[in-house]
């Protein structure tokens, strides 16, 4: 199967999600996942003129937005605020 999109995202915020605490035992909280937001890529404003990537993609689609959920801890802080990232769309088989 091919690809049939492709878009350049960028982290536009982490957020840290805390386990429950347990008021018996006192213990402290700790991670329980994280949540990344996503944006296109984008500036305020492109000449006509600035042919970069991140123009092409914008032009191509101006807005998107992502929003996943990471429960596995090994992803833990692999992504930072203004990371960019290809995002390929691929058919899944049924």
């Amino acid at each position: 199967m091919s690809t049939t999109m492709r878009a350049k995202l960028q982290v536009s915020m982490v957020q840290e999600h805390m386990g429950w605490v347990d008021p018996a035992t006192g213990q402290k909280p700790e991670k329980a996942s994280e949540t990344l937001h996503m944006h296109a890529v984008c500036k305020p404003t492109y000449a006509d003129s600035e042919f970069d990537e991140d123009n092409t993609y914008a032009r191509m689609s101006p807005g998107a937005t992502l929003t996943i959920h990471i429960a596995n801890p090994a992803l833990w802080g692999k992504f930072k605020h203004g990371d960019k990232f290809y995002v390929d769309f691929t058919p899944a088989e049924h």
